[in-house]
């Protein structure tokens, strides 16, 4: 019974380990793998709003005459999208500020994902951040604090599905299993 117990202790301690690891890991925003922005409208319908600030850096530029669009949602594939956020003739995305932008789409809750797209020829123009005011849910702060490439969409996306997060890869199942084993015949 000593033996059982002693296994199943190096099983969660295992198990304990893998999921710490996962969530202390750092993430950096990424460029999208795949990504359908007319899936996107086709998908949504609007009905729910949203409040994004974008905080441009002190490193960006004074201003730029690039498009920039942004989409964001949840786990469960509600996405909102919006093309243009840009305006030249207000001088959205000024260096050393924040733009405020009302944003309708579907209901995403809780937001999990953001992707920036830039479009044009000026190069350099970094957002800090991006917080978005949501529906029945917190606000979150993705944090940027590095240039958009052209032409890609851009972000992060920390959605996991609920059973993702506490999957062992085949090394720790294996290290676990040895581990239990070698404990419960040494004692």
């Amino acid at each position: 019974m000593i033996k059982f117990v002693l296994f199943l202790f190096c099983f969660a301690s295992a198990l304990t380990l893998s999921v710490s690891e996962s969530k202390s890991a750092s993430v950096q925003p990424h460029a999208a793998e795949s990504f359908s922005v007319g899936y996107i409208q086709m998908k949504t319908a609007a009905n729910c709003s949203y409040l994004v600030v974008i905080s441009t850096s002190c490193s960006s530029p004074k201003f730029t005459t690039d498009k920039i669009g942004i989409t964001f949602g949840d786990a469960n594939g509600n996405q909102v999208y919006e093309p243009r956020l840009d305006d030249p003739i207000s001088r959205t995305f000024e260096q050393c500020s924040s733009d405020t932008f009302q944003i309708d789409g579907a209901c995403a809750s809780p937001i999990c994902y953001v992707y920036l797209y830039r479009s044009g020829a000026e190069e350099g123009w970094e957002p800090e951040s991006v917080k978005i005011y949501g529906y029945n849910s917190e606000p979150i702060t993705f944090d940027f604090n590095t240039s958009i490439p052209n032409g890609t969409w851009y972000g992060y996306n920390l959605c996991e599905t609920p059973s993702s997060s506490y999957q062992l890869s085949p090394q720790k199942w294996f290290m676990s299993l040895v581990l239990g084993s070698v404990l419960s015949f040494w004692l």
